[in-house]
């Protein structure tokens, strides 16, 4: 059970939001949509601390679990809390895939694939523009305005 408030945002909180997003994170966390690979912000970020739904606030993924898959898009092979995503069968382009959502608002984040590195073998391929970044000892985004755990920095 996750430590954080699972509970979608409301009609209210998704249109404020929505109106504050770029065309291309409205493609991609809204329309399902993917980034150029090799293109986005986060693909070689170094930095110590916590990716964040870029819509909902929700932590993703650890820095810790970031690895360099070669793909053109930022890779994890665990999730910060399995509670925080789901998970959905993609037949799109004549492939067979699993799509990421973030569990609390349901925005697109990537893919996951069974190719990842030890301890898991999973390879979560995700879109920069779906993410945020929080640096080590900096507080977590509040964007639901929920309190703690939220709005301090990650205690896990």
């Amino acid at each position: 059970m996750s430590r954080f408030d699972l509970t979608p945002p409301t009609d209210a909180q998704r249109q404020t939001i929505t109106a504050g997003l770029t065309a291309d994170e409205r493609r991609v966390l809204l329309q399902h949509g993917t980034e150029a690979a090799f293109c986005g912000v986060f693909l070689d970020n170094k930095k110590d601390g916590v990716y964040t739904c870029r819509f909902c606030g929700l932590p993703l993924f650890r820095s810790s679990a970031k690895f360099d898959s070669g793909t053109g898009w930022p890779s994890f092979f665990a999730p910060y809390d399995d509670a925080h995503l789901r998970y959905i069968r993609d037949t799109s382009y004549g492939m067979v895939r699993t799509e990421e959502v973030c569990a609390r608002c349901g925005s697109h984040l990537g893919h996951v694939f069974p190719d990842g590195p030890p301890p898991t073998g999973h390879r979560h391929c995700l879109n920069s523009v779906a993410l945020d970044f929080v640096e080590q000892g900096d507080a977590l985004p509040d964007v639901l305005h929920r309190g703690g755990p939220e709005g301090r920095p990650d205690a896990s």
